[in-house]
């Protein structure tokens, strides 16, 4: 997420960033930013008007109640269903999904805005995020890892060991709709796999992080009040994770020139805010 994503003109885009040596446990792997197609070219009819475009999958309306997410890549979006079903099959608030072939991925379509842009309106408080964001992971470090789920061996980045619990890695406010009918529901499950909390969490902590270090950036001070309300908020201890964050972020095919330098500042920041919410004075 770059600074321009806390901004409510472009919430669709979900270019990360990054840069900082490889954590332990991360695996090298290029950072090309798409990779040759697995299962074949995806269609370039367009099946319905477009709602959103990010660095590898468009999402389509199909109808009220429908969108379509294609990779462009021809990645299969079959072990992203797999996974997604599992999670919904255990309460967790995601969209549900409704049919899969090759690329493309039907998903129940959500209505009403992301938590960034109520956070931008001030519709949403920041403590109020910040405890969103929490709970969100929460309820999702809950669900275990199914059985026999076996990663996305087609595709370069992010690839890290597997875990106990299902991870999405990607949980920041431009990735939560607040649905009309359902409250917080998590989407882009793109980078979703098997993991552990302590990434997870660490990987949303430093997302903000790199927002409050961007010199300039006129969303600093408020996503600096949110990082550190966040980490006050969530259960999980993060420290041990922050390196092998950064090694993610680090790998992130979609960043833009400029953005991997913050990496390095971003991750000195989450430290000492979780030394501060660890151990309040």
């Amino acid at each position: 997420m770059t600074p321009a994503e806390l901004a409510p003109s472009d919430p669709a885009r979900h270019p990360d960033r990054g840069a900082a040596p490889t954590g332990a446990g991360i695996e090298d792997v290029p950072t090309q930013p798409e990779h040759a197609p697995q299962n074949g070219t995806p269609s370039t009819e367009q099946p319905g008007p477009l709602l959103a475009s990010g660095t590898a999958a468009d999402v389509f309306a199909l109808d009220d109640a429908t969108v379509l997410r294609r990779y462009r890549s021809g990645r299969d979006a079959g072990p992203e269903a797999e996974l997604l079903r599992h999670v919904v099959a255990h309460g967790f608030p995601a969209p549900a999904v409704l049919g899969v072939d090759g690329a493309d991925l039907v998903l129940e379509r959500l209505h009403g805005p992301t938590l960034l842009q109520a956070l931008a309106a001030e519709e949403v408080s920041l403590s109020d995020g910040a405890a969103i964001l929490a709970d969100l992971h929460a309820r999702l470090h809950a669900v275990p890892a199914p059985d026999g789920w076996a990663d996305h061996v087609d595709v370069p980045w992010p690839r890290v060991p597997g875990g106990p619990t299902v991870v999405h890695l990607d949980l920041h406010p431009g990735n939560v709709i607040l649905s009309d009918t359902r409250g917080p529901t998590l989407v882009d499950w793109s980078n979703a796999r098997t993991g552990t909390a302590e990434l997870d969490v660490a990987l949303t902590a430093l997302i903000l992080a790199e927002v409050v270090v961007d010199a300039g950036g006129i969303y600093s001070q408020a996503a600096r009040a949110l990082l550190a309300s966040f980490l006050g908020a969530t259960d999980v201890d993060p420290t041990s994770a922050v390196a092998d964050a950064a090694g993610v972020r680090s790998l992130d095919p979609s960043l833009v020139p400029g953005e991997r330098d913050l990496v390095p500042e971003a991750a000195v920041l989450v430290g000492q805010l979780i030394e501060i919410a660890r151990h309040p004075r």
